[in-house]
């Protein structure tokens, strides 16, 4: 094995070369099959797409939350004592795996995976949580949880501080669906005083209205790893949920759809690829673009991409729920692009840190035009 002292002079030192020379880029699509049932779905993928989680129904018909490897294939993470589960993402390096799982009461409670272990994270004084979003570190959780009220509340939990309640724009309930990699920004919905949901985006205790494209209704369900791009969806003047990007120089942006509607699910670490459903399975860069026409070679007959629910921090890796007419259900898919977002230096994958991870993503990127 090469060595070095600088992850990145690695990149003009002789054993570097030799790897770059043998290493090549190429495009796949792999269904991920289930637990036993007729169903499976993704939810996360960490940043060098080895690992996706989701949820998949087993043979009994339970739900259960999985963690899915290519050595390992489908992993069923159990559950808190009760019958079903769901994960919902990822830590960027898949180590950390969060969701929602029943307990031995029968109540759902947010959860945090880690080495077999699954963590019940509580509730704000109520009976039921989910956990929904975790940092690229794994070290932040949010999600949404009931208060002694009843009321649903937006959270972001840390092991040292636990569960915090992010209040609501005036409404009565709120849900947290992501947080930034640097942990500062956690975006969501939220009711406001007329009752109406809107998007937000919370930084230092204070929970912004991104407001709407036209409609009375948005909701945000990802930030970039900055915390300066927010996406999800939002209904226009005529009803209609559309697809938005959101930045503080911008404002809401629409993002088109494909007919009628469209949802945006994740956004890439540098918020410029984001993925979503409209008619299917979409991605937008410079524009609309739908994956079933783009890797259409990947797709036998009958298989479709219904929807695309996360991406890598680079951009290259997508996961969602799609048809797999090979077996006649729906299914998982981990779809390998083959491009990305390349970075010459410091955190080059988005993932909030510095490590190894990095080198491999320039390694990767080589010869590649970096930003």
């Amino acid at each position: 094995m090469c060595y070095t002292q600088s992850r990145f002079k690695a990149l003009i030192s002789a054993c570097v070369m030799s790897l770059i020379a043998t290493t090549g880029w190429s495009q796949s699509l792999t269904w991920l099959g289930t637990l036993g049932g007729d169903r499976s779905y993704a939810n996360g993928v960490s940043a060098d797409g080895a690992v996706v989680v989701g949820g998949s129904y087993n043979a009994a018909g339970r739900g259960r939350a999985f963690r899915w490897t290519a050595s390992g294939g489908m992993q069923d993470l159990g559950t808190l004592g009760g019958g079903s589960s769901t994960a919902w993402d990822v830590s960027a390096d898949g180590a950390v795996v969060v969701g929602g799982a029943e307990n031995a009461e029968g109540q759902q409670r947010a959860f945090r995976w880690q080495n077999g272990v699954m963590q019940n994270l509580g509730t704000l004084g109520g009976d039921w949580s989910e956990a929904l979003g975790v940092s690229a570190d794994g070290s932040v959780v949010v999600g949404w949880a009931l208060n002694d009220a009843n009321q649903q509340r937006a959270f972001r939990w840390t092991a040292s501080g636990g569960m915090q309640d992010l209040g609501t724009l005036g409404g009565y309930w709120s849900a947290a669906w992501d947080v930034s990699a640097d942990v500062s920004v956690v975006v969501g919905g939220a009711q406001n005083a007329a009752g109406h949901d809107r998007a937000f985006r919370w930084e230092n205790g204070v929970m912004q209205n991104l407001g709407t494209l036209g409609g009375d209704e948005s909701a945000a369900h990802s930030v970039s790893a900055d915390g300066r791009v927010v996406v999800g969806a939002s209904l226009n003047a005529a009803g209609w949920p559309h697809a938005f990007h959101w930045t503080q120089a911008t404002g809401m942006r629409n993002l088109g759809a494909l007919g009628f509607a469209s949802w945006a699910y994740a956004v890439s670490a540098d918020g410029s690829v984001v993925v979503g459903i409209s008619r299917g399975a979409v991605r937008w860069t410079a524009g609309i673009e739908d994956l079933n026409t783009t890797y259409a070679s990947l797709l036998t007959n009958g298989s479709v991409l219904g929807s695309a629910r996360a991406i890598s921090p680079n951009g290259r890796y997508i996961v969602g729920e799609g048809y797999n007419a090979a077996t006649g259900r729906g299914e998982a898919f981990l779809l390998d692009t083959g491009t990305g977002r390349p970075r010459c230096n410091g955190d080059v994958n988005g993932d909030g840190r510095v490590d190894d991870a990095d080198l491999l993503e320039v390694l990767f990127n080589f010869g590649n035009q970096c930003p």
